[in-house]
């Protein structure tokens, strides 16, 4: 029989999803353990408000005695790894990060979950380890055909866990959430990278022709349905997280135009991105019928919620934005 949850290890937890799944799971009265290496993408700055309800470990999950010895020391139920180097230019640029992250630190921490008796490991990883598709959606059982050096190590990820569930039986389930935005996402994104151009009166960057379509999620609605998946999801089990609302990147980028109320002409075609994916569309039918998870912030609602936080907190953003 399964341990009731009462404490959870979360790795990555000072990235943008992580601390937004941590916000939830105290609202839900769970004990958290934070782990994170605090590359340039992380900051504790997003777990401000909660920083005295968290123990936090700055910790690299490539780390094996450091890992080890947090799961002895802090003993928990389960473990949610956000952790990842996650941008797929970076990844062009120079992969050998992504492998060593997001191959060789999950090989740890699945190895460190097993020796410590851990009853549940849930793994997040993306929608694009599918590859793009031109029509229809993407399914749990899809083909993976990453087609960046970051969506081949999250696969790469993927399979090593199932090959970890079929040969040791071990208590892992993976969740592939489409593109998130929100507050406190780290401006080398779209959304936040655009804010951040619009404000400074530059240019903001677009892909080729900007046609490229991604499925857009709310960053709460997504850690709720992680949330759901920790407390109820089925062991071995893979679950898209998706939305439902495609967008072509310009539309995107011209729906922040409008909020900020700036010009077409401030966008600026760029050469396009190698390998670049066309298009993203998952089915997240299998989370709502056996969990009753549904996206519920619809992307009208949610980019102008975004686009007004980051112009509350633009002190954060452009010096964000300044380090890229």
């Amino acid at each position: 029989m399964r341990k009731e949850l009462h404490k959870v290890l979360v790795t990555g937890a000072a990235g943008f999803i992580g601390s937004t799944f941590v916000k939830i799971c105290l609202k839900n009265n769970l004990k958290i353990v934070v782990v994170d290496k605090l590359t340039y993408a992380g900051d504790l700055e997003r777990l401000r408000d909660v920083k005295n309800r968290i123990k936090f470990y700055k910790t690299d999950i490539k780390n094996k005695t450091a890992v080890e010895r947090i799961l002895k020391t802090e003993k928990p139920e389960a473990i949610v790894n956000f952790a990842a180097e996650s941008h797929v230019d970076r990844s062009i640029a120079d992969p050998t990060a992504f492998i060593e992250t997001n191959i060789n630190g999950v090989q740890v921490l699945i190895d460190a979950a097993r020796k410590f008796s851990i009853s549940r490991f849930v793994h997040i990883s993306t929608d694009e380890v599918y590859g793009d598709i031109k029509k229809g959606q993407f399914f749990e059982d899809s083909p993976l055909k990453p087609n960046s050096p970051y969506a081949a190590s999250k696969a790469a990820a993927d399979l090593l866990i199932k090959s970890y569930i079929r040969t040791f039986g071990f208590p892992a389930i993976i969740i592939r959430p489409s593109n998130n935005y929100g507050p406190w996402q780290y401006p080398e994104k779209l959304i936040p990278l655009s804010i951040a151009k619009i404000i400074k009166n530059q240019k903001v960057p677009v892909y080729a022709k900007g046609i490229n379509v991604r499925e857009w999620l709310f960053v709460e609605d997504c850690a709720q349905g992680i949330f759901t998946v920790l407390k109820n999801g089925k062991d071995g089990e893979v679950y898209n997280l998706g939305s439902g609302w495609d967008k072509q990147n310009i539309e995107v980028v011209k729906s922040i135009l409008r909020l900020l109320k700036a010009k077409d002409s401030s966008v600026e075609y760029v050469k396009d991105r190698l390998g670049h994916d066309i298009r993203y569309s998952l089915n997240s039918d299998k989370i709502y019928r056996t969990l009753g998870w549904k996206a519920k912030v619809d992307f009208k609602e949610g980019i102008k919620e975004t686009v007004f936080w980051y112009i509350d907190n633009q002190n954060w953003l452009l010096k964000k934005a300044g380090e890229i």
